[in-house]
């Protein structure tokens, strides 16, 4: 009988263990965070990650007294891969956000989750200018080509250069920087006398570098997505360009705070513009790149890093504002948010979910024995052209 009573008993508590389970899973608040951990893109991973697990450390995991709990999913830089690894994290971890998305062909593939869910996906790095238009449960914090372009567009129209050659990579950003390009030089009575474009994949800039020679453009314009601007510079110093009169121009991107210092002198008086740089003088942004460079071995956060920090800031605010609730809740919170970013003054805007931001012009210049971008004119509160052309 005894015995019996004994088995009854942890019968039970099997029984309510199993019940009570599913109630302390429901009491974690879940974000799926997918990332290029690996891969040629895994920069990007590597950054984001970083800077979410600052935001994190420095404000706390907690919201509305329910853990808050971050899994992060490496898919290579690879579409198939971001699509099932997303569909998981809805399906079986029940994430209450989706956040991430290194390149645009994977936000593209996980945005039919995020609608068929109803699971809001924060977009941490993909920069063509539709991709907010791709699902509206999608919310950007990084940026567009379009948004970073026109900065030193209008910098080569003060400086009276009307004739250029754009080299871009052959993707959704790339050509959305080359078309935003273009349409403002010859808005400023400048001539494009070529357009190339670069494979993706194992770029080999070489016999792209020797159509823009024998162009013979007063400047060359360059969007590579970020960490490819080794390789570009490289091949630009090999063939003599710093050397050849011609002026190079380019987004941000081109020149990341993440491997600048590795380019040596090439880079030096390279013109781009962009949201952010390591270099932006304000307090906040001091203390950030402080803070990310003690937390990461001395690592400097590029605009990946801000743009991570930032989707989680705007994430933990949504999920504040919704009292833990995901869904249409948790997006609601999240539009129309204005706060002061290491990067400046952002608002998520409430009509296209999408970042209005300053955008800086910097010239690579070396301070205490490093290279930054170093920033001299800025445009306020930019939206992306790219929507408000429609």
């Amino acid at each position: 009988m005894h015995k019996r009573l004994l088995l009854k008993a942890g019968a039970l508590a099997l029984t309510l263990a199993g019940l009570l389970a599913p109630a302390q899973a429901e009491d974690t608040l879940k974000i799926g965070l997918v990332l290029p951990m690996t891969g040629p893109f895994a920069s990007t991973g590597k950054q984001i990650d970083a800077a979410v697990k600052l935001y994190l450390a420095q404000n706390g995991n907690t919201v509305a007294g329910r853990k808050v709990e971050v899994i992060l999913k490496d898919d290579g830089g690879v579409a198939d891969a971001t699509r099932r690894l997303s569909q998981e994290l809805v399906v079986n971890d029940k994430v209450v956000a989706l956040a991430g998305y290194g390149l645009t062909p994977l936000a593209f593939a996980t945005a039919p989750i995020a609608t068929q869910s109803k699971t809001p996906m924060v977009v941490m790095a993909a920069a063509t200018s539709s991709v907010t238009e791709r699902s509206p449960y999608i919310v950007r914090t990084s940026f567009t080509l379009p948004q970073v372009t026109i900065g030193v567009a209008e910098w080569a129209n003060k400086n009276k250069l009307k004739k250029f050659v754009t080299l871009v990579s052959d993707y959704g950003p790339g050509i959305d920087a080359e078309k935003t390009f273009k349409e403002r030089v010859q808005l400023n009575g400048g001539q494009v006398v070529a357009e190339l474009r670069v494979p993706v994949a194992n770029p080999d800039f070489a016999p792209f570098l020797q159509r823009v020679r024998d162009a013979q453009p007063e400047a060359l314009f360059v969007f590579v997505p970020s960490g490819v601007g080794s390789a570009f510079m490289k091949q630009f110093a090999e063939r003599g360009f710093d050397k050849a009169g011609i002026r190079l121009i380019a987004t941000g991107d081109l020149v990341d705070d993440d491997i600048l210092n590795g380019m040596g002198d090439v880079a030096l008086g390279v013109i781009s513009s962009h949201h952010y740089s390591a270099a932006h003088p304000s307090a906040m942004n001091k203390k950030f790149v402080e803070a990310f460079g003690k937390a990461n071995g001395g690592m400097r956060p590029n605009f990946f890093a801000v743009s991570g920090y930032d989707g989680m800031r705007v994430i933990m605010d949504g999920l504040k504002a919704s009292k833990g609730a995901g869904g249409d809740a948790l997006l609601a919170a999240m539009k129309g948010q204005v706060f002061e970013s290491p990067r400046g003054q952002v608002l998520i805007d409430a009509q296209t979910r999408d970042i209005v931001q300053d955008v800086y012009v910097r010239k690579v210049e070396r301070v205490g024995g490093q290279l930054w971008n170093v920033e001299f004119d800025v445009q306020k509160a930019v939206k992306d052209p790219g929507k408000t052309a429609k």
